[in-house]
């Protein structure tokens, strides 16, 4: 599935961005709501404790309402300041305070309940206002009225005190930003060292440097160090008796063979191509049950090495064709498996490509990351295009096609199935026919 795929970096990464411009974000504003919620609160409280403190200093006489000249809130006795008081009997006003006297603003005069206070936003010619009132009765032995007290705090206090805080807020979103985001990237970096060890140990299994893995690792990767070298272990033993037994059984099969062949029943030419029909099948049989496509660890081999020592044998081998040889290679291919078996790959191909061709064999080499191609050339007669799958089936005779299509065809086919790998059989542009190997380590590693 794609959503296995995804690299550790790029799910780190959107953690990252989600926190960066989802989460710090929603914190911040969050946090903001709530200073402005308080700010409010606090506001509400304030204009409560200069209401109760002109209610404790408020006297009503004959001359009407009466007030200290200079009252306890000092907020109300300035003119600058952006705080209010008046009180009002009905729509005619019967005291302000000081800090009113410069200011054309007219309160809000709902009805209320005497005795209860209200607390509310206001809009008076554009400007927002913050007004606490309470409505009471004032009397003296001749007479009482109700009063409205109302107490009026400008909105521009707190907008002040929010900017300021949105600045703050800013700078430290961007600062803490910087500092999750390196801590991120410092953790995802101390979390993914042992990864990185993990694989390091694996390529030099892979390369034959080491046999096990070996270094100390957290706790959630040690059941995959043990696995692991387990396996490793259970693959060596296997192959171990693996040979010990094809060994066995090669000697055993030796001696009955060329009793055989040297007695004088094998002189009928029918009998001395069916014992070396069964010596190629015992052959093939053995090279398949020993065959590294099998393991279940491979390592690397590289191919240009394995490559000049089977077109130097073959070179001896056909010397009296005079063949030319066409061979792209370089030094940093290399084919995920064992050694004999690439060897028996390239070996049959070659060998039966030499035998078809009239004078020129070539290989070419591809590998792009993990995806390995190895083409395989001649000018000889070809196959035919109706023979092609039948070259490839299990169980066919296939030493009664053209010359140079053997056996041998047979071991390569195993093996290619093997490895997971494909086997097409094509036209060359030489003239003959065109065998490519394929390999994508990607699907079998």
């Amino acid at each position: 599935m794609v959503g296995n795929q995804v690299s550790l970096k790029i799910r780190q990464g959107f953690i990252l961005v989600f926190l960066l411009i989802v989460a710090m974000p929603t914190l911040f504003v969050s946090i903001g709501n709530a200073y402005r919620a308080s700010l409010i609160e606090a506001t509400e409280k304030t204009l409560e404790a200069h209401l109760y403190s002109l209610i404790s200093e408020v006297e009503y006489s004959e001359q009407g309402v009466e007030m200290p000249r200079s009252i306890l809130a000092p907020e109300l006795n300035r003119v600058t300041s952006d705080t209010y008081a008046m009180i009002y009997n009905g729509d005619q006003q019967l005291w302000q305070s000081e800090s009113a006297l410069n200011i054309d603003f007219k309160p809000d005069l709902f009805i209320a309940e005497t005795g209860k206070s209200d607390f509310r936003m206001v809009t008076h010619k554009g400007k927002k206002y913050w007004q606490l009132s309470l409505t009471g009765i004032l009397g003296n032995l001749d007479q009482d009225i109700e009063a409205r007290f109302i107490l009026v705090k400008s909105n521009d206090g707190i907008l002040r005190l929010m900017e300021g805080f949105k600045e703050t807020s800013i700078n430290w979103m961007l600062i803490m930003g910087v500092v999750i985001t390196v801590l991120m990237i410092i953790g995802f970096f101390w979390s993914s060292r042992p990864l990185h060890r993990l694989d390091k140990e694996i390529k030099a299994i892979e390369s034959g440097d080491s046999m096990s893995i070996k270094g100390h690792y957290p706790v959630e990767l040690q059941t995959i160090k043990a696995d692991l070298n387990l396996l490793l272990e259970s693959q060596q033993r296997q192959k171990e008796r693996y040979r010990a037994s094809l060994s066995d059984l090669a000697h055993a099969l030796k001696t009955p063979l060329a009793v055989l062949k040297s007695s004088p029943l094998a002189q009928d030419s029918d009998a001395q191509e069916q014992l070396d029909r069964i010596n190629v099948m015992i052959e093939h049989q053995l090279k398949r049950a020993a065959t590294g496509a099998s393991d279940t660890w491979k390592k690397q081999t590289l191919i240009k090495p394995v490559a000049d020592s089977i077109f130097n044998a073959m070179s001896k081998v056909y010397r009296d064709k005079n063949i030319q040889f066409n061979v792209e290679v370089n030094d940093k291919h290399f084919f995920l498996g064992d050694k004999t078996d690439l060897m028996e790959l390239l070996g049959n191909l070659v060998d039966n490509a030499c035998k078809a061709c009239e004078s020129q064999v070539s290989l070419k080499v591809v590998q792009i990351k993990k995806r390995l191609r190895l083409i395989i050339e001649d000018d000889g007669p070809g196959v035919p295009e109706q023979k092609r799958e039948l070259l490839l089936q299990r169980g066919t005779r296939l030493d009664s096609y053209e010359s140079g299509h053997g056996v041998g065809m047979a071991i390569v086919a195993d093996l290619v199935k093997g490895y997971h790998g494909h086997l097409t059989i094509g036209d060359s542009p030489l003239g003959g026919a065109l065998f490519e190997l394929e390999f994508d380590y990607q699907e079998t590693t």
